[in-house]
């Protein structure tokens, strides 16, 4: 007779809660809502700056370009991007991966409008002309990671880590543990990024800061899954993803078009590694298999 599965803990009860919540329908109808309400507001906000209707002091504080209302927008949904992201740590190794690459490609994406927002409006091709360079390679650089990620996921080939059906339900739920540290970090970081932004109209460097804490958690999930499998192969591949994710920190704080070039070459690493992984690892097998 099968031994039943053990019950989640208590953290994982309460990181299933969160998870469903967050990808429930009504969720995604009250963030669609609040993002529309966020860029039509910005919009009202700036055009009221603009005709001097919010004061001297308020009105020159104020950004007087309509493309930082899109900025605002784009960056409000890249930060619920990140929770998903969190949420996916929980998942397979694989695809925690990808999301941060997914994530990245919208990060090109909203960077490709910053700089139109210090432009006088209507713009003008005269003032455009130095701006279009760096966003059209971001822009290319983003199209790339999403062809390089169509073939990323296409190529996985999802494996339990363990075939103990107990070591896999314990690193599961040892991931949902650090996806909940992860949710609190992500909150402290945003609080300070929302005040950054009310005060100073700066993000703080929020993408910057969280993918460099994910640096660190990338790292500390291949420590833990040696406890569940230390073959060669699993730990070469999982080192490796880390290290693409690491590419990817380097490159929000490279200007363009070396941060699209840095991004397209993390996302070339991974499909290499995956393709690499699928076609080698069951000629390298588990140490102990290569002793027997």
């Amino acid at each position: 007779m099968a031994t039943p599965a053990p019950q989640p803990a208590l953290v994982g009860r309460l990181f299933d809660r969160l998870d469903r919540g967050f990808h429930s329908p009504s969720h995604r109808r009250v963030l669609s809502a609040g993002l529309v309400v966020a860029f039509l507001a910005a919009l009202l906000v700036i055009e009221l700056g603009r005709r001097g209707l919010l004061g001297e002091r308020l009105g020159a504080a104020l950004p007087h370009s309509h493309f930082y209302a899109v900025e605002l927008a784009f960056y409000l949904l890249l930060a619920f991007e990140v929770v998903s992201l969190v949420f996916a740590i929980a998942q397979s190794v694989a695809n925690a991966a990808g999301k941060q690459f997914e994530i990245f490609s919208l990060i090109l994406l909203r960077r490709a409008f910053e700089p139109f927002a210090g432009l006088d409006e209507p713009v003008r091709w005269d003032q455009a002309q130095a701006a279009v360079w760096p966003m059209a390679a971001d822009a290319v650089a983003a199209l790339l990671l999403f062809v390089l990620l169509g073939f990323y996921y296409a190529l996985q080939r999802h494996q339990p880590l363990s075939a103990d059906l107990h070591d896999r339900d314990s690193f599961v739920e040892t991931k949902k543990a650090i996806s909940l540290v992860l949710l609190g970090v992500f909150s402290a970081l945003a609080a300070r990024s929302l005040w950054a932004l009310a005060t100073h109209l700066t993000t703080g460097g929020f993408f910057e800061a969280f993918y460099t804490v994910l640096i660190f958690a990338d790292v500390l999930v291949v420590l833990i899954s040696l406890r569940y499998n230390a073959s060669y192969r699993v730990v070469f591949r999982n080192s490796g993803l880390a290290v693409a994710t690491l590419l990817l920190r380097l490159s929000l704080s490279a200007p363009a078009p070396w941060a699209g070039a840095l991004g397209i070459t993390a996302g070339l690493f991974a499909v290499g590694l995956t393709l690499a992984y699928n076609r080698f690892a069951p000629v390298l097998g588990d140490s102990s298999e290569r002793r027997s």
